[in-house]
Order: structure tokens, then C-alpha cells, then sequence
């Protein structure tokens, strides 16, 4: 899982009930939209987000494009909290097989 998929899961798990748009998404996070937009595509796939277009009114009214919200699923806080766990924990591991350099003698750095 990468950092920016990361980032774009922690800002739904920060309130998992908020409904968000991509753009909003692009500010929280400081990620370009060519980023987060595929991010969401793949996550909507897999069954993590739910989304919708708002209703056309609220966006001529605000003379603005139409959004698309983003909410996480259930299954999407569980599982994303769980991908997000193993990630922090993969990266605590030492990796087999990698030697580690021998500290110097008499504490010089």
C-alpha cells in the first residue's frame, strides 16, 4: 500500500461518515487530483468507498461543476485499517537475510 493510498484512507477514517469530494480530498491531503482520482477508482472497485453525484440544483445554484462523493463502506474502515496496521507493520521488521553493521567499540560514532 503506498504512502499517497495511505493518506487518502486516513483522511475517510478520520471521520468515516463524512461524505467527500475528490477536490477536498486533493487539499487534505496535498495530493494532485492525477493521484487521488485513480485512488478512488480503484478503492470504489474493490468495494472500500461508496459514491454519488450530487443533486444537479446544489452545483448551478453554486455555479460550480457537479461533485462526486466519496464515502468509505464498512467493509472499507475495517479492511483499510487493517491493510494500513500490516503496512506500519511490515515496515518494523527487519528484513531476513539483511546484515546489520557492527557498532564501534567504545561508543564512537
Amino acid at each position: 500500500m503506498t504512502m499517497q493510498v495511505q493518506a487518502v484512507l486516513q483522511v475517510f477514517l478520520a471521520d468515516p461518515v463524512r461524505q467527500r469530494y475528490g477536490l477536498e480530498l486533493c487539499e487534505e491531503t496535498g495530493l494532485p487530483s492525477g493521484t487521488v482520482y485513480p485512488i478512488l477508482a480503484r478503492l470504489e472497485q474493490i468495494g472500500w468507498l461508496d459514491t454519488r453525484w450530487e443533486e444537479p440544483d446544489a452545483h448551478v445554484d453554486a455555479g460550480r461543476p457537479r461533485r462526486r462523493y466519496y464515502t468509505i463502506t464498512p467493509d472499507g474502515v475495517e479492511s483499510s485499517r487493517d491493510a494500513i496496521a500490516r503496512t506500519y507493520a511490515s515496515r518494523r521488521r527487519p528484513v531476513p537475510g539483511r546484515l546489520r553493521r557492527p557498532r564501534p567499540a567504545g561508543g564512537a560514532s
